[in-house]
């Protein structure tokens, strides 16, 4: 089956790609269930007779967004690569194990993560909020920053390749927004000039909440097709956009977010106190936190669960921090949190 036929959601496509790739045996039964919740990918999971369960992904040439949004599907190689060399950098157990990678169809297949597990984006929604969670967060992100920092000589060639993150992220979250807001143009073009810039250590480009599953109270960590070596401050400020925006959109758990958020930024740099980018955190830590908060209601890629009135309430207050910007990651928080407040 050619690769630009192929659809792995489709039972009896997938059922014959693992039968011709001798993953399967011809007549073995074959549960088949699609996954939800991403956009640039189909992905299913499937779990054989002998008992098996893999998670199939196949990336897409055109994301599932709104606006019109392309990446080469090669990028799921990249993927790949990152699953191999990130089981080596995070703690053992966060990241799940490649079975193969397909360069023909551009599909990988992976280990499920054993049941029962929930994904942390869903738990936080619901307000189902530990603290213990966003300290291992933190501390995920800062064992991948520091490990892959200590081997820089060997990882450095390996993802010296940044095609996926400007396709995925410069483009559609930093350039695409400045485009459309005057008031930040400026701001978002010499960030960007700042992170082509910085080559410090492996940048994951997609550490957020929905990519985490929590197991047994530990994070799993999911989806690896932006990482590059770059701006490991480009990982802090995307995390801390998905806590902040739901801090803003969770009234009622303000005060246990709060803490969640401070307490993965400081597991985070306990982490990474002896790194050359820690001396940064006040300057592109908070630029890019600020860029992520605005390209999260004014890109390419909104936050699908922000209404419409919540939107535009983020949007007025990082453009009104963009003028004037916070001086520590402590202090964009504080104000942050006192602006969204006076603004409802």
């Amino acid at each position: 089956m050619e690769a630009e036929h192929l659809d792995i959601e489709r039972r009896d496509a997938c059922r014959s790609y693992l039968i011709s790739a001798g993953h399967a045996r011809r007549g073995e039964l074959i549960e088949h269930r699609p996954l939800s919740g991403g956009v640039s990918s189909r992905t299913v999971l499937v779990t054989f007779t002998d008992g098996r369960r893999w998670v199939l992904k196949q990336a897409l040439a055109k994301l599932r967004v709104a606006a019109d949004w392309f990446s080469d599907p090669s990028r799921v190689h990249r993927e790949a690569l990152g699953m191999r060399v990130l089981g080596e950098l995070a703690p053992p157990g966060s990241i799940p194990r490649l079975i193969f990678d397909d360069e023909t169809h551009h599909v990988l297949g992976m280990e499920a993560v054993p049941e029962p597990h929930e994904n942390w984006k869903s738990m936080l929604l619901e307000g189902r909020i530990k603290f213990a969670h966003a300290l291992e967060f933190g501390a995920l992100l800062g064992a991948i920053h520091v490990n892959g920092f200590a081997r820089r000589r060997e990882l450095e060639p390996l993802f010296r390749d940044t095609a996926f993150f400007e396709s995925l992220r410069i483009e559609p979250y930093y350039s695409f927004t400045a485009a459309r807001e005057s008031r930040a143009a400026a701001f978002l073009t010499t960030l960007i000039a700042d992170t082509r810039a910085s080559k410090q250590a492996p940048t994951h480009g997609d550490f957020s909440p929905k990519n985490v599953l929590v197991l047994q109270d530990r994070p799993i960590l999911l989806d690896h097709e932006v990482i590059h070596w770059g701006d490991p401050l480009f990982d802090l400020g995307f995390a801390l956009t998905h806590l902040l925006s739901k801090w803003h959109h969770l009234p009622a758990y303000r005060d246990k977010l709060h803490f969640a958020l401070n307490g993965f930024l400081q597991a985070y740099f306990q982490s990474v106190t002896n790194c050359p980018w820690v001396a940064e955190l006040g300057d592109r830590g908070v630029r890019h936190t600020l860029g992520c908060l605005l390209a999260r209601v004014a890109g390419r890629s909104p936050l699908e669960y922000l209404p419409n009135l919540e939107r535009n309430r983020q949007h007025d207050v990082v453009v009104r921090l963009i003028n004037d910007v916070p001086q520590s990651m402590h202090d964009l928080i504080e104000r942050f949190e006192r602006e969204i407040i006076a603004a409802e």
